[in-house]
């Protein structure tokens, strides 16, 4: 278990030496962490007041550029903008878990969010076992228990408008899309990368073909884990490059450089698309081959609970639901591929939202 503070203003909370923070800069859209703290260097803090949000990670660090640390800046930004006290405890293993979610019990933490599906048993039974205290679980579920909330969101909405994309600017109309672990919150993103893209052949009359996942069988390709650019995701995307796709969709957290490694090595003029967080842009070292990213802005839910309860709201176990509509999800800008996407495109991308919006599309069919 890896315990650590936010800021330099701390105290002992426990024996587990839990940290407080004390002071941090107010984040825009989504920052990494070292933006935000640059930022604390010249912006003042919000007056703290009486309320301790946490944070549990999945295995990793908070620096992950993906689920931890959207989460984390989520956290920052509470703390910034509303002057709450933050703590937070990084998991290097599963074994990490459950200490440290009861960490965060004994530090009498207001609300706990707990990032990612991999918590989703540890963080049920730290629920049921403390029935006055709150609980979020990120990409999770609850078993029964009112005192937890699951964040969720609607990922096949901006896959949609991804493989709608992507079916427009390949140039061989293959495409490829791979994912991590096959469980729903994977392969909502795959199926609506698949759906946008035939919604693109039906329109144009071209046919377009998807490696990688079949959304009526529900097969496809998986590395098995969601291990950063590991030599199963470079193998997959290599083989979907030879069946002749130009853009790739790996949905299993940070698999970036692995897929630019395979299309440099290729030697074609290949791009991906990336999940979870602006990849462009917190990730600039692969910027030249991101053709936009299907964002999930973990950021955005994590402040807005902690705002909603800090300001007295009433607890509410029910479901928070990212989608198009509320912000919680969506297209990152295209940068410098703006101008190789046409003026078609990118008007028929803005009149596809509001349609799944409206509930006139459904980006499942």
């Amino acid at each position: 278990m890896k315990l650590r503070n936010v800021s330099a203003a701390f105290a002992l909370l426990s024996a587990s030496a839990l940290v407080l923070s004390g002071c941090a800069a107010a984040p825009e859209d989504e920052p990494t962490a070292a933006a935000t703290a640059t930022a604390t260097e010249t912006e003042e803090a919000a007056p703290a007041i009486d309320y301790l949000a946490c944070a549990v990670s999945d295995e990793g660090s908070w620096n992950d550029k993906s689920f931890n640390e959207s989460v984390y800046d989520g956290l920052l930004k509470a703390e910034a903008e509303l002057g709450t006290q933050t703590a937070d405890a990084e998991s290097n293993s599963a074994e990490d878990f459950a200490p440290n979610l009861q960490a965060m019990v004994d530090a009498s933490c207001d609300i706990t969010f707990a990032v990612g599906f991999n918590l989703v048993a540890d963080v049920n039974l730290t629920a049921a076992a403390n029935p006055d205290m709150f609980f979020v679980t990120i990409d999770g579920w609850t078993e029964g228990n009112a005192n937890l909330k699951p964040v969720i969101y609607t990922m096949n909405q901006s896959s949609y408008l991804a493989g709608y994309l992507a079916a427009s600017y390949s140039t061989t109309k293959v495409i490829g899309t791979y994912g991590g672990v096959q469980i729903p919150a994977v392969t909502d993103f795959m199926d609506g990368f698949y759906y946008g893209a035939m919604a693109w052949a039906n329109e144009n009359g071209v046919p377009v073909t998807v490696e990688g996942w079949d959304p009526m069988a529900q097969t496809g390709q998986f590395t098995g884990n969601f291990t950063p650019n590991s030599g199963e995701s470079k193998s997959i995307a290599a083989a979907q490059i030879v069946a002749g796709a130009d853009v790739l969709f790996p949905v299993g957290g940070d698999q970036f450089g692995a897929v630019s490694e395979a299309v440099k090595e290729a030697g074609i003029d290949g791009v991906v698309i990336g999940v979870d967080k602006d990849v462009a842009l917190t990730s600039p070292e692969y910027a030249e081959y991101v053709l936009t990213s299907t964002e999930k802005r973990m950021s955005n839910a994590v402040y807005d609970i902690i705002a909603e309860l800090s300001a007295g709201g009433a607890w509410s176990g029910d479901e928070y639901v990212g989608t198009l509509a509320n912000g919680g999800t969506g297209l990152s800008p295209f940068y410098d591929f703006d101008s190789k996407i046409s003026d078609e495109t990118k008007a028929r991308l803005v009149e596809i939202e509001a349609g799944i919006i409206a509930g006139e599309i459904d980006p499942l069919s």
